[in-house]
């Protein structure tokens, strides 16, 4: 059978099933929260009937799990892992890149069950994102690179969340923050020459 085969009333069904329920699911939780979003309207979406969903995911939990799981599974290497900007760059340059941050968020402030294996999740990608900015930090000669890691993740998720409230950009006030705690943090010598991202 083919993906565009038709199922019982119409709906697809086959190897792009899994596919379509991940894309449904990343388009309806990013619109209307992951509460508000039920399994008959994550089915109509994806085109599929309420039994292959739970072959693919036996419960909305390892749903919303996934969903996380491959929003960005490397931590931003579209910043982390470009050779041709300096450690500094890298941490400024977080600033243009925060989608990834509001997914995590959004998970913890709906589902407040701490076992949960989302909470889990976003607590996990929370932990490593802050580890790479400390790694970026350390590379870019801080003092303390642990404490500026530890600000900086806590910059992004404030901007994050009070863009979310107010559905405005506040991530140019975070940037134009992170520069100061960034240049408090690197010793004089090693900024000289460094310069930065906008």
């Amino acid at each position: 059978m083919t993906e565009l085969e038709k199922g019982p009333r119409g709906l697809r069904r086959g190897r792009g099933a899994r596919e379509r329920i991940l894309s449904a699911s990343q388009q309806l939780f990013r619109e209307q929260g992951i509460n508000s979003t039920g399994m008959d309207q994550l089915c109509t979406a994806a085109e599929v009937s309420k039994r292959t969903l739970y072959q693919h995911f036996p419960g909305k939990d390892e749903l919303i799990a996934e969903h996380l799981r491959r929003f960005d599974p490397e931590i931003l290497p579209e910043v982390f892992d470009r050779a041709e900007l300096t450690p500094r760059e890298r941490l400024l340059a977080v600033f243009n890149i925060h989608a990834p941050l509001c997914p995590f968020i959004r998970a913890a402030v709906e589902i407040p069950d701490p076992d949960h294996p989302a909470r889990a999740y976003a607590r996990d990608y929370k932990q490593a994102f802050a580890a790479r900015l400390t790694a970026a930090a350390r590379e870019a000669g801080a003092t303390d690179p642990e404490q500026l890691g530890e600000q900086l993740a806590l910059l992004l998720d404030g901007a994050s969340a009070r863009s979310r409230v107010l559905d405005t950009d506040t991530f140019a006030t975070a940037a134009a923050i992170a520069v100061v705690l960034i240049d408090n943090a690197i010793p004089r010598s090693l900024v000289t020459g460094s310069h930065n991202v906008d």
